[in-house]
């Protein structure tokens, strides 16, 4: 299968992974070859085109030397070695194609073929199966071989019907796992898919069971299928596989693709890319592209198998109005829906002031489409009423850096981690929300690197197989500003710093009242640990093992910017590295783990009301006139309001009108109650979106998005690496998202005329200086760039503030905890503290729409096992869970992985809608909501609350939709 679109896709397998060493030179098959030290046979053949057979060899995973297939001679050696597992050395002189190795292929092939059903032309792999090709390759015509009378192998022939298809007496398929077939039939036990588990993924769910004839995968223990065991589904075992036995059920049911384009994932901050690999139009699979620099060739379920959202017969694909929420859609073309919306959102400018309408912009949506929405406030409604999602996750990374660091992103790129001694991860949970990173990491982490995990609750790395983290906090929630700064206590105290790194690259009179701040007996691990929960001894020997264990890296999520203290905290973090000199090189930096796909791209495109595009304040003179030259308007210099400010205005009656893109605001924003209220109160509503979201039951025009797969454009991922997004297939509702902006700004009077995306992220390179060197060229031409990208770096930046911080001298911020404004007591003895799942995104109304449910169908309570006796709790229980803002019910589970006290849930199905429980609290710089602490109390339920029978009664009347005209 050729590649389509990527003409330098180099789609060869070079059957070994890729070595760094000095160069050694070697003969083969009579022609010189210069390849690195440590290098095998098999790959420095293929440096010059020769590939040898090979069928338990794959470059992605190490040497195994099983399948005897690769054999070579070389001279003065005795024997037939595998070209596999031997390493070159200078001079060796290699054949690959003697007679001698030829009649050993030969007979080797003939032992697999005698064991595999020869159903090739009815086989779903055909034309895509590695044991075909090398059947070919090394001239397998007859199989001389017949099976023993009574014998495993002849009963196995004889367990085959007609029809090809595996007796259930004898070897029956594993058809468990919703996206991918498992016949071991068709198993040549190479390996592959156990190693790829092991090595790629690093679950260790497969294993080789039975001996002889009878060896076979098997997915763990007796009685396991792939969906009971501990297998994630994330495709690198199938992947792996060179014959059918472990294979999609997407080309079992369509057949072979034949071309495929290169895209990049549309769910989590990873940003991995991926072949789309296509029929026509007819997208098959989705196959993780090995070259991609975020994600190596490794996926997670999500990436790999649920895309089947995009066709998803939910999904909207008509332009649709009505004058009010109480009435049913109505179907209209798109130049009525756009007229209608301009219309309205004139009138309330005329009727209310320019400043009563505004603009949502989406973390999940391109660079380009973003770009162009914050422009629509700012150009057409003349006002900066731009918010995002970013900002109601992660705008306390861009405070904390900017004024520590004097940039908002992370420090390094993902293979950083490969240099990394110690790794420290607060608040976030890798191997569920960013699974591909999690992957490496753990890969790390068995290679000997040390893991500290600071979480309330017990994540799966902090214990599972091969890894385990040399120390786990387990800090009682709203608590990470206290545990951080006596981690900084205990490296100052005892003389852990790195103080030529300091004097060198930070201010050192800063750094001077710093360390009278945390020297202060108050912070020291003992006059915190009531307050915490974790125990000094441990805190002390995590502060030394950071300090002193090598390179320090440190990774964090929303657990740390969720806080009325992330701001205050990512700042302490950004301390604890300056502290250490853990900046500026391979392994060490501050990272934040990004969770929506674009997360830091729709900060980079100036979605924030006091920021234009490249984080540049609205009230500064000389940014405006930049934007002003380009777009030929005066932009207002007065910042506009945040998603919670217009709510509250709109509750208030001073904010009618909002534009909401790629954004479910009522499931993902705080106080649910509160958000109901604000968009109730709006005159005009225009959700742009794939789904009748929830958002929607208070929409007065709805405008059909488009999914990834249907548009051009760039996400940045959580490394600061731009990549291409492109499009796979036509958009279904007719336009591209970028297309539906414009169409309204032009509807409202604008006069924009881009006709391809590039052009747009022309308008941002040269308005932008961290984009200033960055076009679809260079990114078709590199694959991928890391800003900032201009005339210093014209290939972008891997890694930052090597030489010097941005803003010059590191500049250290005092820490001072403060206790959030919600406080448990007598009425709410319990703190809830929200997260995700491996397998939903978000607010799943992605992953709700693909077989991804089978795994999680609906959020669930964790509570101690202490706290569900003393509450009468049984696990599986209807419970009701209340706070000071509302309730819900949901069932409960009863684990150990949270703490006495503490109790944690998703937020992926709006049946719970969970944040109808958190409050309006937030951060103290950014308004980042404080979804990670609310006081709650948790009792037995026998049903759905009150408030939810009327969410549902209510959100059903307002997905009606009259039937079309004739």
């Amino acid at each position: 299968m050729k590649d389509f679109i990527i003409p330098w896709d180099d789609t060869r397998d070079m059957g070994t992974p890729e070595k760094h060493g000095k160069p050694v030179t070697l003969i083969i098959d009579g022609v010189e070859v210069t390849v690195p030290e440590g290098t095998s046979v098999m790959r420095a053949a293929a440096e010059i085109g020769t590939q040898i057979p090979k069928l338990c060899a794959t470059d992605s995973l190490d040497a195994f030397g099983s399948c005897r297939l690769c054999v070579v001679e070389i001279e003065g050696r005795r024997g037939t070695p595998a070209s596999c597992t031997t390493p070159v050395h200078p001079g060796m002189v290699v054949h690959t194609q003697s007679d001698k190795v030829r009649k050993i292929r030969k007979g080797v092939m003939e032992l697999y073929i005698s064991d595999h059903p020869l159903d090739c032309l009815t086989c779903a792999a055909n034309g895509d199966c590695e044991l075909q090709d090398m059947a070919g390759a090394v001239g397998l015509r007859d199989v001389r071989y017949a099976a023993p009378e009574g014998g495993a192998l002849a009963n196995h022939f004889e367990a085959r019907n007609t029809s090809g298809e595996a007796n259930p007496e004898w070897l029956p398929k594993d058809d468990s796992n919703p996206y991918f077939s498992y016949d071991p039939s068709k198993c040549i036990v190479c390996n592959r898919c156990v190693r790829a588990c092991e090595e790629v993924q690093g679950t260790f769910a497969l294993t080789i069971e039975g001996r002889g004839f009878d060896s076979r995968v098997s997915p763990g223990a007796a009685g396991d299928d792939f969906l009971s065991s501990d297998c994630v589904s994330c495709g690198a075992c199938v992947q792996a596989c060179p014959t059918a036995t472990l294979q999609e059920k997407s080309v079992i049911e369509m057949g072979t693709p034949d071309r495929s384009v290169i895209t990049t994932c549309a769910y989590c901050g990873v940003g991995c890319s991926f072949k789309a690999e296509m029929q026509g139009d007819q997208l098959v699979r989705m196959t993780p592209w090995k070259h991609g620099k975020a994600n190596r060739g490794h996926s997670c379920v999500k990436g790999r198998f649920a895309y089947g959202y995009a066709t998803h017969p939910d999904r909207i694909l008509s332009p649709m109005i009505r004058d009010s929420i109480d009435q049913p859609w109505r179907e209209v073309g798109w130049e009525e829906a756009l007229s209608f919306a301009a219309t309205k959102m004139r009138g309330l400018q005329e009727k209310y002031g320019r400043r009563s309408v505004g603009v949502i912009t989406s973390s999940r949506c391109t660079n380009e489409e973003t770009y162009l929405v914050q422009k629509l406030a700012r150009a057409v409604f003349l006002n900066n009423n731009t918010d995002t999602c970013a900002r109601v996750c992660h705008s306390p990374t861009g405070y904390g850096l900017g004024q520590t660091y004097g940039t908002s992103a992370g420090t390094q790129d993902f293979d950083s981690i490969e240099a990394s001694d110690v790794v420290l991860v607060i608040g976030a949970n890798p191997t569920d929300g960013h699974p591909v990173f999690g992957s490496r990491l753990k890969k790390r982490l068995r290679q000997g690197a040390q893991l500290i995990v600071i979480d309330p609750r017990r994540i799966d790395l902090v214990k599972s197989p091969h890894v385990r983290a040399a120390h786990h906090l387990a800090l009682r929630p709203g608590t990470n500003v206290a545990v951080v700064t006596a981690l900084a206590h205990v490296i100052v105290t005892e003389g852990l710093c790195d103080e030529s790194f300091i004097k060198e690259r930070c201010d050192w009179d800063e750094f001077q009242q710093y360390a009278e701040f945390v020297a202060d007996p108050r912070h020291s691990p003992e006059a915190t640990e009531m307050l915490t929960g974790v125990p000094a001894a441990e805190l002390r020997a995590t502060a030394r093992l950071y300090a002193k264990g090598g390179n320090g890296a440190i990774y964090y999520g929303l657990g740390v910017t969720e806080h009325s203290q992330g701001s205050t905290t990512v700042m302490g973090i950004a301390n604890l590295a300056m502290l250490t000199g853990n900046m500026g090189r391979p392994g060490v930096g501050v990272n934040p783990l990004r969770g929506q796909n674009n997360v830091q791209g729709s900060c980079d495109m100036g979605s924030f009301p006091h920021e234009l595009p490249g984080y540049r304040h609205v009230k500064l003179p000389e940014v405006r006139a930049i934007f002003e030259d380009a777009w030929g308007v005066e932009i207002d210099p007065e910042p506009g309001l945040r998603i919670n400010n217009m709510l509250d205005a709109a509750v208030e009656g001073r904010f009618r009108g909002l534009y909401c893109q790629g954004e479910d605001i009522l499931q993902s924003d705080p106080d649910t109650k509160h958000v109901a209220a604000g968009l109730a109160a709006m005159e005009c509503v225009i959700v742009h979106d794939l789904f009748l979201n929830e958002t929607a039951n208070y929409a007065h025009v709805f405008l059909p998005g488009s999914s990834f797969l249907e548009k051009d454009g760039t996400f940045t991922n959580a490394e600061r690496r731009i990549n291409r997004v492109r499009e796979v297939m036509a958009p279904k509702a007719g336009y591209a998202d970028w297309e539906v902006t414009q169409l309204l700004a032009n509807a409202m009077g604008a006069d924009w005329h881009h006709t391809h995306p590039s052009q747009i992220m022309a308008e941002i390179a040269a308005t932008t200086p961290s984009f200033a060197g960055v076009t679809y060229d260079l990114l078709d031409q590199k694959g991928s760039i890391q800003w900032p990208c201009n005339e210093t770096h014209p290939e972008g930046t891997p890694m930052m503030h090597v030489d010097g911080f941005v803003r010059g001298k590191g500049r250290f911020m005092i820490t001072e905890y403060v206790a959030t404004d919600e406080k448990t007591g007598p009425r709410f003895p319990l703190l809830l503290t929200t997260g995700r799942i491996l397998s939903q995104y978000n607010v799943g109304a992605q992953t709700r729409r693909t077989e991804n449910v089978i795994w999680h169908d609906q959020d669930v309570l964790e509570i101690h096992p202490h706290d569900a006796e003393v509450r009468g709790i049984r696990d599986g229980d209807w419970i009701r869970l209340a706070s000071r803002s509302g309730d819900t019910t949901l069932k409960a589970l009863i684990t150990d992985r949270v703490s006495p006290g503490v109790v944690y849930t998703t937020f992926h199905h709006p049946e719970t809608q969970a944040n109808v429980i958190t409050t309006d609290y937030s951060d103290w710089a950014t308004n980042c909501p404080e979804y990670k602490v609310t006081a709650v109390q948790v009792s037995p339920s026998n049903g759905p609350s009150d408030w939810q029978e009327a969410y549902s009664a209510q959100a059903e009347k307002s997905r009606r939709i009259l039937p079309a005209a004739e």
